[in-house]
Formats: structure tokens, C-alpha cells, sequence
């Protein structure tokens, strides 16, 4: 598909938090043990799934965030190709409303998002452009994603949560190791990251 400014190649999971701190610990951990775990709020039935934007990078200069005040959504993520989520199974939702539901093949539920632009109020999620995997757990790893930060900033906060981490790590195998031989074991950063600004 030929490059657009409005479409794009990746979808990105953004993590929530009552603070930015919390929302990077949140993908910290998420990336920790490598997989994202399906939920099924806002998810009609007993479907769980994980949930993803098709949003463009510069469409979210400052984070996935609604015209209201208030968002779910905090400028830290991770990203994949959308072939990638494709392949397992990932599709865009389909808007429409509620009394339309039952219409949907019972294998196609997972996939609704009530719209309702005539209703008090309004209801149109359209602006979340969102792709689900209907899964219980999405593994992945560093070669498979990208992590989203909001800024240059916090990827040094990235950066140096992970060195803190490192010597802990080189400083336990210094019990058993003679100190030149603990610091072999330091892994560099093995993970991608895409700042949004």
C-alpha cells in the first residue's frame, strides 16, 4: 500500500495510568514478561482480547487522546506491524450500534464497538481506530514490537531504569563470579523505541 499521512503500518497498545510513572511501570512490566494480556472491558459477551490503534505516529504528537479533557490512554505503548498482529488473528473492530449486534456471526462479535452519533450523548469511539486480537495472552518479543515514549525525556528514563536493573543483576553474579566475568553477563537494551515527540 502506497504511504499515506493518515493510515499507517503499526498498530500500538498504549498503557494506562493514574500518573506517566505509573503508565511506563505498566508497559515495564508488560515488556518484562513479554506479553499483554487480554481483557474484556467494553467487550460485548464473554470474549477477552487485546486492543490496539491504527492511529498515524504524528497523529499522537502528545499520546492516544480523546477531544475531552480526560483519556484512558497515556503516551507509552508498544508497537507492532500490523501484518504481525494480522497473522494472529488481529482485526479492526467494526462501529456500529447496539442493535445491530445480534446480526454479527457469532464469531464476528468480538469485534463490535457501539455507535451511536444520534444518541444523548453521542457515543462514537471512531476516533480510537481500533484493532483487536481476540486472545486470552499476545506474546512477543523485542524483535516482534517497538516501545512508544512520549518524549526524548522518558527514553532516558527507559534507558536507565534498565542500566539500574543490569547492575543489580552483574552485581548478584559478582557473589559467584569474579567481577570481570559478572560483567559479561550485562545484556544490552534489546528493545526498539519510538518517541512520539
Amino acid at each position: 500500500m502506497a504511504p499515506r499521512a493518515d493510515t499507517s503500518e503499526k498498530l500500538i497498545h498504549f498503557t494506562r495510568g493514574a500518573t506517566y510513572e505509573d503508565a511506563l511501570a505498566r508497559l515495564l512490566t508488560i515488556v518484562g514478561e513479554g506479553r499483554l494480556i487480554g481483557g474484556n472491558g467494553m467487550i460485548r459477551g464473554e470474549s477477552r482480547c487485546v486492543c490496539f490503534t491504527e492511529a498515524p505516529l504524528p497523529a499522537l504528537a502528545g499520546g492516544f487522546v480523546n477531544v475531552s479533557p480526560l483519556s484512558r490512554y497515556s503516551p507509552f505503548g508498544i508497537m507492532f506491524d500490523k501484518t504481525w498482529a494480522y497473522a494472529r488473528g488481529g482485526r479492526p473492530v467494526i462501529y456500529q450500534s447496539d442493535g445491530e449486534f445480534d446480526a454479527l456471526p457469532e464469531g464476528m462479535r468480538w469485534r463490535h464497538v457501539r455507535y451511536d452519533p444520534l444518541g444523548i450523548p453521542p457515543i462514537d469511539f471512531t476516533w480510537e481506530r481500533e484493532w483487536r486480537i481476540r486472545t486470552d495472552n499476545l506474546t512477543f518479543s523485542p524483535a516482534d514490537a517497538a516501545l512508544i515514549v512520549l518524549n526524548e525525556e522518558w527514553e532516558e528514563s527507559v534507558l536507565d531504569i534498565w542500566d539500574s536493573q543490569q547492575d543489580l543483576e552483574i552485581e548478584a553474579y559478582s557473589t559467584i563470579f569474579e567481577q570481570t566475568i559478572a560483567e559479561q553477563m550485562r545484556d544490552s537494551f534489546p528493545w526498539r523505541i519510538v518517541r512520539l515527540s
